[in-house]
């Protein structure tokens, strides 16, 4: 188990806690009381902790390495359901970029999503989830095929942008991610979306546009990183904690700024202590938003989403 700078608390007592263990199994002396006493300051040090985090420290949280990736997260919800397609039927198959098919009970979703890798060989197979242009076409391919078959569309955000690099620009990067979001505002079929990690500038709109937007309580979701908008005011990385707290980038922020429908609430430590608790926010958040869409017509469906966006940003003086 890794743990960022602010964790170090529970880290210290969690180690107390294991070697009380290990002397009360080594010895005859009864350390059930001792152990319950470190257990009680463990529990009231992670509540202290996680209900207190500053955006910064939710930035830290959303790419901690221990934290589950869009495949975890398809796979604990689908089972054996899950079917991934491939390709985008014009250059190749882009790997930052997953989709396919997968089942909740007896709803079939199209599920979509960045995906990132775990060590150093699937962070680059994955191209850190950052996804080129094929993997924008791929999505909306499959978002295309889900509307024919009427199937909802399930999108998973996780990303520290798109690939800026040279070969994604000359393969039209913007173009590819405009497209997306213009034909996803029109797409027949309804769309839930949920920032499970990073939620970072287009590279994550151009699959973001939902019907319902959600953000795990640990995520992140704006129009540039904390550090590059700090290296951009200050010329400098040492002020992302200002950046991050400025950018109004986590859940409750966005929630009051009316960009994001809910938050969902992980599991106390993060989604990467209790993988199985997020698993189970996320399934049930899916159902609940599909429950609220599912008997709307194409028109008053596409009617709702174009006045949801329409409507981001309109204020008065």
């Amino acid at each position: 188990m890794e743990y960022l700078d602010f964790e170090m608390p529970i880290k210290e007592l969690e180690d107390q806690l294991e070697k009380c263990q290990i002397i009360g199994t080594e010895s005859d002396v009864d350390v059930t009381e001792t152990c319950k006493k470190i257990e009680k300051k463990l529990a009231e040090a992670r509540k202290d902790i996680y209900k207190n985090l500053t955006p910064w420290q939710r930035v830290q949280l959303s790419r901690h390495p221990n934290r589950p990736y869009t495949l975890d997260y398809i796979r604990a919800i689908c089972g054996d359901t899950f079917m991934e397609l491939h390709g985008d039927r014009n250059v190749k198959d882009d790997k930052a970029m997953i989709g396919g098919l997968g089942k909740i009970g007896d709803q079939s979703f199209m599920f979509i999503g960045q995906q990132k890798g775990y060590n150093t060989k699937t962070r680059q197979y994955r191209n850190f989830g950052m996804a080129n242009p094929e993997g924008y076409r791929k999505a909306l391919r499959l978002m295309k095929m889900a509307e024919k078959f009427g199937i909802p569309v399930v999108t998973l955000l996780d990303t520290p942008g798109a690939y800026p690099g040279l070969e994604a620009e000359e393969r039209g990067q913007g173009e590819a991610i405009a497209r997306n979001i213009f034909e996803m505002t029109r797409l027949k079929t309804p769309i839930i979306t949920v920032v499970i990690g990073e939620g970072a500038s287009g590279g994550a709109v151009g699959i973001g546009v939902g019907d319902r937007v959600y953000m795990m309580e640990n995520t992140w979701y704006t129009v540039i990183s904390p550090e590059s908008c700090s290296s951009i005011l200050w010329r400098s990385w040492d002020f992302k904690e200002q950046a991050a707290a400025a950018l109004k980038l986590t859940g409750t922020d966005m929630k009051k700024l009316k960009l994001i429908d809910g938050i969902i609430k992980e599991p106390v430590g993060g989604a990467h202590s209790n993988r199985e608790g997020a698993f189970k926010a996320v399934e049930k958040q899916i159902l609940s938003a599909f429950d609220e869409l599912k008997d709307l017509t194409h028109v008053d469906l596409v009617a709702q989403r174009m006045d949801k966006y329409a409507n981001m940003g309109v204020y008065k003086e």
